[in-house]
């Protein structure tokens, strides 16, 4: 089982949240972090959690490819390689599809799904060397319970998970033939309290929902998991070199009934869901 002592993992959203819970649990194991969020105050603060432990931390927006890549080009040269990527910057719009607009429905792609493939393509050269000399380096992607199962008001938040899924499983698949060393995982956390739902930008509910609903509220409700517990799973995913890491039991939940019920699971879920995933 491979160490993640004395690696390099390179995190993004690590403002707060399941990112914040990651580079402190990956710290303690004793890695070096580099971190990024384009919330710089959020950012600072993680930092500041870290006290002595090694990082970097870098505020920008990861859909600026070239900010993207200067971070990543960075690291290699401050810490001397890349053992790994964590890509878990993202958000999310609430409105039926119709009622979204284009530029928001973008910006979720650009962020959850655009900034994903491009931080896989810049870390990528850099984790492969390192995997070919210490035999091991991880690519990890965070998807959703909502990249396994559609949801409405989520259009846009669903096309990009699952398109985060099918990136995923298709470099997993390629690596395994070309590097094996390199782990490629996807990772499908549930209801965790993180600041994704309170941050979303709420547009339109579907007709007939209350006009005072509060879905911040709604899915803080639902959360099953703390952000620290999400980061456990998802570092004893890296430790062991699973695929396919599911977080929270109201995700294993969902993906039995996925599997169980394709074409009827919506009207099975709904009431243990409750809200949103993450």
């Amino acid at each position: 089982m491979p160490e993640l002592k004395g690696r390099v993992i390179a995190v993004t959203g690590a403002g707060s949240g399941i990112g914040r819970a990651l580079a402190l649990g990956l710290a303690r194991r004793g890695a070096s972090l580099v971190m990024a969020d384009k919330d710089a105050a959020g950012l600072a603060e993680t930092a500041r959690l870290l006290g002595n432990y090694p990082h970097s931390h870098t505020a920008f927006d990861v859909t600026d490819s070239a900010a993207l890549k200067g971070w990543i080009d960075g690291a290699v040269a401050e810490f001397g390689g890349l053992d790994g990527i964590i890509n878990n910057a993202g958000l999310s719009v609430v409105a039926p599809f119709a009622d979204c607009p284009k530029a928001d429905f973008d910006r979720v792609m650009a962020v959850n799904f655009d900034a994903v493939v491009e931080g896989c393509r810049l870390a990528l050269p850099h984790v492969k060397a390192r995997a070919a000399t210490l035999g091991s380096g991880w690519i990890v992607n965070i998807s959703s319970v909502f990249g396994m199962m559609g949801y409405p008001t989520q259009s846009a938040y669903n096309a990009s998970k699952f398109a985060v899924r099918g990136l995923t499983e298709a470099l997993h698949i390629e690596l395994a033939v070309t590097d094996p060393d390199v782990c490629v995982i996807r990772v499908h956390p549930g209801g965790v309290g993180t600041n994704v739902a309170r941050n979303s930008k709420v547009i339109a509910h579907l007709p007939g929902t209350p006009a005072d609903i509060d879905s911040a509220a709604e899915f803080e409700k639902a959360v099953r998991t703390t952000p620290e517990q999400a980061a456990e799973i998802i570092l004893t995913g890296m430790e062991k070199r699973r695929h396919r890491v599911l977080v929270g039991p109201d995700a294993r939940f969902i993906d039995w009934m996925v599997r169980l019920f394709p074409e009827s699971y919506m009207k099975r879920i709904g009431l243990f869901l409750g809200a949103r995933g993450n």
